[in-house]
């Protein structure tokens, strides 16, 4: 099925196209002139959309892209002998802000499982420093007069037929916006913002997801200030300031920041509307103001929200696609070996874990019990990489985990279902299901492509069949669903990776008697049907007796003992510090 397909998809593509035709057609060329500039700031707008209503990160400073591709689009076309040359040379004027925004992403998030402020700050910061290059390195840039008497494009000029190039630039930037926002790459785009951590336990680096995203968006403020310096003639140091960052972000906010006509719609209409009051209004700040609180307040969306009922409706005429087979996960090995070594685990001068030794050699389910802070959750942070070893060793498989991330452990066959349900609140259960398809199996090229939406696996299948409201709730947000739905949900998208060594924690907490068998008897099955082997931490005895073969008992952030069920609960130490207990 192809990403156009759907009346969802190409209705507002056709009525955008038809609207900026009609300018001209109904208006004169100098009409046409003004949209063309509020359309560039448009384009730059998408690129913020992209980054902070699709990703979850909001940066500060994206005028920076837009000047640094004016100020060489109008560099190039003025010390260009043959003006013609400037096709040649202008995608130095998109790439480099593109190259820029990508390295200073994989830069700032490299090695982090969260945005946080800092980015914003960081990209605020980088702004303030290009209007301030912009306005000291005179014999370069023109200084605070700017750099002015730049040409038109050779036989484009500005007041009529640059229109037409600015009108086919903005629908081809909207509909690949659109085309990756359909595609894999888009729905691990909305997973990053929704809960990122969560994302990192599938395998996904999320900080190259981010970095492609902002360099994507560097990209569309590089594209949209090439065409600006041939628009205006003229460039000058606020096109990189602090104002024009500010105010982009207010029109995605106002227009919709989390879709391209919705930044269209905010750049045009709040653009448009502040250059008309500024004219006319000496209070104009206040009323653009007061509208921007407005729609914030009442429509969190932004103004294109109104019409996402008609689309939602639109996108349930679209037929239902057919299933194409995932690539198959490796098989067993025969070294599957998780071995802790004197490991030891500090917070704040507190000791979590003190010299825990522990080796799982055999497959199966393996309990993991003991007291409350025992330091059950702590070996499972310490063996995911979000608790770092202050002495001892992690080995899996032979390899020694130090150093890795979250997501290069996950890639290394280790799934993780967390006490609390970690789900994805605004993606739908089919959109959880997909990206749970995609972890191990999904590199490179497979999240560009459509096929990749449609995989299925035998066990996606057979989980189907057993959790019926998996189907039913299909196109439902998981943010919807009960509180055990949620876990077994969860449970789910922890076996659906297929991973080798499954780390178990309380599947079970909050779920009903009935709830509970179910819960237990996919894990049952699904450690059988996979033959991998699973460390579960669980208080109900009757749970860690149905599954457990072997159980280890954890006192102090240390081993106390391990056997079978029957021989701990006979052994005095055991009984001393734990009495467990069972629904």
């Amino acid at each position: 099925m192809a990403w156009w397909r759907g009346p969802d998809v190409w209705l507002p593509w056709c009525l955008l196209a038809a609207a900026l035709v009609a300018v001209p057609v109904l208006g004169d060329d100098y009409l046409a002139y003004q949209l063309g500039l509020y359309l560039l700031y448009g384009l730059v707008t998408q690129g913020i959309a992209l980054t902070w209503g699709r990703c979850g990160f909001l940066p500060l400073g994206q005028a920076l892209f837009f000047g640094l591709g004016a100020y060489v689009s109008g560099a190039v076309l003025k010390g260009s002998e043959h003006q013609a040359l400037w096709w040649a040379a202008w995608p130095l004027a998109v790439l480099g802000p593109a190259v820029l925004a990508w390295a200073l992403a994989r830069v700032l998030f490299a090695r982090r499982f969260e945005s946080g402020p800092f980015f914003s700050l960081i990209t605020l910061a980088l702004g303030m420093l290009g209007f301030q290059i912009a306005s000291q390195w005179s014999s370069v840039t023109g200084g605070f007069n700017g750099l002015g008497g730049i040409p038109d494009l050779p036989g484009l000029d500005r007041y009529a037929r640059l229109y037409w190039l600015i009108v086919g630039v903005v629908l081809l930037a909207t509909a690949a916006w659109v085309a990756l926002d359909r595609l894999p790459i888009g729905t691990l785009w909305r997973a990053t913002a929704e809960q990122e951590n969560r994302l990192q336990f599938f395998g996904f680096a999320t900080d190259r997801l981010k970095a492609l995203a902002f360099g994507l968006s560097g990209a569309l403020g590089g594209l949209a200030g090439a065409l600006y310096a041939p628009h205006q003639g003229l460039v000058t140091p606020p096109v990189m300031g602090f104002q024009l960052s500010a105010e982009l972000v207010i029109w995605a906010a106002v227009g919709g920041r989390s879709s391209p006509y919705g930044a269209l719609l905010g750049a045009v209409g709040i653009g448009w509307l502040s250059a008309t009051l500024r004219q006319e209004f000496v209070y104009w700040e206040v009323i653009v103001a007061l509208l921007f609180i407005a729609v914030v307040l009442r429509f969190p969306g932004g103004a294109v929200s109104l019409a996402a009922p008609l689309w939602r409706r639109l996108a349930r005429r679209s037929a239902s696609p057919r299933a194409v087979p995932a690539p198959t996960r490796p098989g067993p090995r025969d070294d599957e070996v998780l071995v802790f070594e004197g490991v030891r685990v500090v917070q704040h001068g507190v000791t979590i874990l003190d010299g825990l030794d522990l080796r799982v050699a055999t497959r199966g389910v393996h309990g993991l019990i003991g007291p409350n802070g025992a330091g059950k959750t702590s070996t499972f942070n310490a063996l995911t990489a979000r608790l770092p070893l202050a002495a001892g060793r992690i080995r899996w498989c032979g390899e020694d985990l130090a150093g890795l991330t979250a997501d290069a452990i996950a890639r290394r066959g280790v799934g993780r279902k967390f006490q609390i349900p970690s789900i994805f609140p605004a993606l739908t259960v089919a959109e959880h299901l997909r990206i749970a398809t995609w972890a191990q199996r999904a590199h490179g090229m497979d999240l560009l492509r459509m096929r990749t939406q449609h995989w299925r696996t035998p066990l996606r299948d057979a989980v189907e069949a057993e959790l019926p409201f998996l189907v039913e709730a299909s196109g439902r947000p998981a943010g919807e669903l009960s509180q055990g739905q949620r876990q077994m949900l969860e449970l789910v998208l922890t076996l659906l990776p297929e991973p080798r060594l499954l780390l178990l924690d309380e599947p079970c907490a909050g779920l009903s008697t009935h709830e509970t068998a179910q819960q237990l008897a996919l894990i049952a099955t699904a450690v059988a049907r996979l033959q991998t082997t699973a460390l579960l931490i669980e208080h109900d005895f009757s749970a860690v007796e149905r599954l457990a073969t072997q159980v280890h008992v954890l006192h102090q952030g240390r081993l106390l003992a391990s056997g079978t069920l029957a021989q701990l609960q006979a052994d005095a130490a055991v009984q001393a510090v734990y009495a467990g207990g069972r629904k």
